[in-house]
């Protein structure tokens, strides 16, 4: 059973900072995310099915007090028409970053692009594809960017 072994000081970071009604920057919320992936993954090992580790990732997340949404439909809009069948996130965090979760021996450049595209057509700035699948986690952990900005 996995147990919030993760920075106690992560979660009261962000816990102290929502109360405060400060917003936690992107880069911020990553390593969180990194730190939360990296136990999990620690704990579960590589195998499982992707939709294990999106629960207990979530659940992680959230015990370190990111505020968490999973299975988010995004529609895409096509010459002012909206389209709801757009893509599923499997992760936001904080409505800012994007988390794609793998559980794959490799990750190939399809899967990278598919983040990027999120990005672009969501406007968020950060993502990560998180590779569960991956013999150690630092590994399988992609951090993708769109314009966010230099020395954030």
């Amino acid at each position: 059973m996995i147990q919030t072994s993760g920075s106690r000081e992560d979660a009261k970071v962000a816990k102290s900072n929502t109360r405060m009604g400060w917003e936690m920057d992107e880069n911020e919320i990553g390593r969180i995310v990194v730190d939360a992936a990296i136990a999990v993954h620690r704990e579960l090992g590589p195998g499982l099915l992707e939709s294990v580790y999106e629960a207990i990732l979530a659940r992680e997340l959230t015990d370190r007090g990111l505020k968490i949404e999973r299975q988010v439909s995004l529609p895409i809009v096509w010459r002012g028409m909206r389209f709801d069948e757009g893509f599923r996130a499997d992760i936001i965090a904080e409505g800012k970053v994007i988390l794609e979760l793998k559980s794959v021996e490799a990750v190939n450049s399809a899967h990278k692009k598919q983040l990027l595209t999120y990005l672009r057509l969501t406007g968020m700035k950060l993502g990560f594809l998180l590779n569960f699948g991956a013999v150690v986690m630092k590994d399988g952990i992609t951090r993708t960017v769109n314009g966010l900005g230099e020395g954030r």
